[in-house]
């Protein structure tokens, strides 16, 4: 079977309304080529302290992904195949059943995705199938292999203002320091993410308190000592160049315990074992103590609940975290929030981003609250809603009490690094036509319509992070 063409359509994913796509390609034209501001990352410093050249196609888009390998797992492939955990696995073979089975993201953003990687960055014509595979993996890997293909040139290349990584209160922060003491302009940031010394039910939590106490030289088997380690940790993250924190926990649960309670709570939890509801109570008031740090030194605070982490236990067992298996659950966000914002809420020093993975909250819920509280923003459309849908219901629920204003623009939230430029073309596509949309109606005027284009890609996020 002969291979079939591949080409981007100019308007792909604009409205199939004539007057209506008139217009979004006008304000499409605005943004296309802005700068791109990715402060919601988790792509690895690593890359760009050594910059050091990719090895080949599924190290780089396979491998990373977890948007790939987890719909080739509900299929049936093994994760071994795909060299997951699985240093013997070839990674030619590894792209080809990726490759025969690329049929299987029809109607996806992966697909979307990966195809605008394909032909953009790589000049590809002809789709991926078995029968391309070689010349796929072989275009890809050859390039790579090319000064143009380090990671430096290409977040050149991509127009890549700013990004920020992800890293834990036990890293080192070591690659970060050396994109600093390389003189390279790029903007590499990180983003403090505590959850492992503060979820009791992370693995390895107790003896994540041990090392977070020899990294600090606090006492972290003391409450005192503990909340002292991490204002030690974030200010090293600050002068690191972070300027938000990051917040993976399983609900939007808030608290705002009396010290003495707090600090009975955490030796209930550091001593053994906790109960789930103690687990959950910590977490709960560890985001509020996270807000108090917050309003002393400026983090910008994001809180992405929602997910049941690791559904699959047997391949959290053999695999690890972030194999494909976190799987979205309903979500309180306004008793849940309360206690916090009741204590910060309306002190505009704190500014805390929201996620959902529950889109039945959107209008009842995080609309009504960011239309509200001075201190809080929601975060766009996360992870499975990152899509063409998605981001269009998100905007249909939010706007009308919320605004635009209230929101922060696009984050890509990837470990993907070439699929950043691709999933900020899709949203501001998307975005585009949105705004289009109000225009054709009559409910916006085209000269708002183009200062919102270019705030929803570039203005709103650049502002929401303090980049």
């Amino acid at each position: 079977m002969p291979a079939m063409p591949l080409a981007l359509n100019p308007d792909r994913l604009f409205p199939a309304d004539p007057a209506t796509r008139a217009v979004t390609r006008d304000l499409f034209a605005l943004v296309e080529k802005l700068p791109i501001i990715s402060p919601h990352g988790h792509t690895d410093p690593r890359w760009f302290a050594g910059n050091a050249n990719f090895g080949n196609a599924t190290e780089l888009l396979l491998k990373p992904d977890h948007y790939l390998f987890r719909m080739l797992y509900s299929q049936g492939v093994r994760l071994e195949e795909l060299g997951i955990r699985n240093k013997a696995a070839d990674p030619r073979e590894a792209w080809r059943i990726l490759a025969s089975n690329f049929h299987l993201f029809r109607g996806t953003p992966s697909a979307i995705w990966l195809n605008w990687v394909f032909v953009e960055v790589f000049g590809l014509d002809r789709r991926l199938s078995a029968e391309t595979s070689d010349l796929y993996y072989d275009t890809i890997t050859d390039a790579l292999a090319t000064e143009a293909f380090r990671p430096r040139a290409l977040f050149e290349r991509f127009n890549i203002e700013v990004i920020t990584t992800t890293e834990s209160p036990l890293d080192s922060l070591e690659h970060h320091h050396a994109i600093a003491a390389s003189g390279w302009q790029g903007r590499v940031l990180t983003a403090y993410r505590p959850d492992p010394v503060v979820d009791p039910e992370f693995e390895g939590f107790h003896d994540n308190l041990d090392k977070l106490s020899a990294l600090t030289g606090q006492d972290c088997r003391t409450w005192a000592g503990y909340i002292a380690a991490h204002r030690q940790r974030r200010a090293d993250f600050i002068a690191a160049g972070a300027t938000s924190s990051d917040h993976g926990h399983p609900t939007a649960r808030t608290a705002d315990l009396a010290p003495a309670e707090a600090e009975a709570l955490f030796a209930r939890v550091s001593s053994g074992p906790a109960s789930a509801a103690d687990a959950e109570l910590f977490r709960a008031q560890m985001l509020t103590e996270m807000a108090r740090m917050s309003l002393d030194d400026g983090l910008v605070m994001q809180l992405h609940p929602g997910s049941f982490r690791n559904h699959n236990q047997p391949l959290f067992d053999r695999f690890g975290r972030d194999k494909g298996a976190d799987i979205p659950m309903a979500t309180d966000y306004v008793t849940a929030l309360q206690p916090l914002l009741g204590a910060f809420g309306n002190d505009p020093r704190l500014s805390l981003i929201v996620f959902t993975l529950d889109e039945t909250a959107y209008a009842r819920e995080l609309a009504p609250l960011a239309g509200h509280y001075p201190a809080m923003k929601l975060g766009p459309a996360w992870w499975f809603h990152d899509s063409p849908e998605g981001m269009r219901r998100y905007r249909r629920m939010v706007t009308e009490t919320a605004g635009f204003y209230n929101t922060v623009g696009f984050n890509d939230d990837t470990r993907a690094f070439l699929s950043i430029p691709a999933r900020h073309d899709l949203a501001r596509r998307i975005d585009c036509g949105f705004l289009a949309e109000l225009v054709v109606e009559h409910r916006l005027e085209l000269d708002e319509a183009a200062e919102l284009a270019v705030d929803l890609a570039y203005n709103l996020a650049k502002a929401a992070y303090r980049l």
